[in-house]
């Protein structure tokens, strides 16, 4: 059977993740960079991306759960688990080599059992809560837990890490007491002689605005965000990272309507004069933000095309008054492109009044993901 080509793809550049990636890591120097490719590395497609990274020199992969961190394992780089894990999880991860995060002294008890059951040692980072109040051990406690921990069986206590909400502000006084807060306790540490490899707080926002996160006693940085050229929408944008994807269809479509036409759910636009008006394959189930009715544009020949009435599951309505020649057939640019008129995730992001990393995930599944 002919394979018929997706309507929707999202188009990723694998050679300027790389660069984006080098430059990340030159910033941040001599620092080592842990790529955080979690929830199938922002929905772009895990695997490819991760091969890339593994290609360009990262030193492992970030992920959120158990089953992320398996698909990873076969790249031969280090997968580190940066949530939290469950009971019947530790025993499959200390015996596939996984990293796993301590959030609490009983944590650590049942890791260290499956370890010695399994006559292994299992690499463990310690997560400290210095502010986030998600998840990890509190503050005040972490010394006292730390050091019961440190005693148990079967336990290689490679590193500790703590986690920003505030790092887009830059300034934040929170930010900075989260970091004197992870100073203290590893100088309180330092005086019984436990010490940790890897020793990380920064996150993409506090690689841009809080440079003091990727210094010494801080020698690990994860990033996850920039590695795709985005930012969250407040806060510096210190790395000159560019985007690696583009949200392209077809236009499907051309009629010229007469004028006081009522376009798509609700009639939300009526048309003032007869418009040469096109439909183009892709809707809110492709990831379009349904804050684009009425406000925002397509690119067709690189011309921006208004988006005219409420955009539907599967279609969009634009406006053709300025591409005179559209076809049917012709590429449809909905996030990407080149110039003054090109669409950023964060254009969308600021129209939706939310953050890059929603946009990102919200790519529906027959939106095809090819890698250029």
């Amino acid at each position: 059977m002919t394979e018929i080509p997706r309507r929707v793809w999202l188009e990723i550049s694998l050679e300027t993740l790389t660069q984006n990636y080098r430059k990340i890591a030159d910033a941040v120097a001599p620092a080592d960079v842990l790529t955080v490719l979690k929830a199938n590395a922002y929905g772009l497609g895990v695997l490819p991306i991760a091969r890339a990274l593994a290609q360009a020199g990262a030193s492992g992969f970030g992920v959120a759960e158990p089953y992320e961190a398996l698909q990873l394992l076969p790249l031969g780089k280090p997968v580190q688990i940066l949530s939290s894990i469950l009971p019947e999880e530790i025993g499959p991860m200390v015996a596939a080599g996984v990293t796993l995060p301590v959030t609490d002294l009983a944590t650590a008890r049942l890791i260290s059992a499956a370890a010695v059951r399994q006559g292994k040692t299992a690499t463990v980072h310690f997560k400290l809560d210095t502010g986030m109040s998600r998840l990890g051990i509190l503050a005040a406690e972490a010394p006292a837990v730390i050091r019961d921990a440190c005693r148990l069986p079967g336990l290689f206590c490679e590193g500790i890490f703590s986690h920003f909400p505030f790092a887009y502000e830059s300034g934040s006084e929170l930010t900075n007491h989260q970091m004197d807060l992870f100073c203290a306790i590893l100088d309180d540490l330092a005086r019984d002689g436990i010490t940790f490899a890897k020793r990380h707080i920064a996150n993409s926002d506090a690689i841009n605005n809080f440079p003091r996160a990727c210094q010494p006693p801080f020698n690990v940085v994860r990033t996850g965000i920039n590695l795709h050229g985005s930012f969250d929408t407040s806060g510096k944008r210190t790395l000159h990272v560019k985007p690696v994807l583009a949200l392209k269809t077809r236009l499907t479509a051309i009629r010229t309507l007469p004028a006081g036409t009522g376009i798509g759910y609700g009639h939300t636009y009526r048309l003032a004069c007869p418009t040469r008006v096109g439909t183009v394959s892709a809707g809110y189930a492709d990831g379009l933000p349904l804050a684009l009715s009425n406000r925002g544009y397509l690119l067709i020949r690189g011309v921006p095309c208004p988006v005219l009435g409420r955009i539907s599951m599967d279609y969009t309505t634009v406006s053709l008054e300025s591409v005179p020649d559209a076809a049917v057939g012709d590429e449809v640019t909905c996030l990407g492109g080149e110039g003054l008129h090109a669409l950023t995730v964060e254009d969308w992001a600021a129209l939706k009044n939310t953050h890059p990393y929603e946009i990102i995930c919200s790519f529906g599944n027959r939106v095809e993901r090819r890698y250029v």
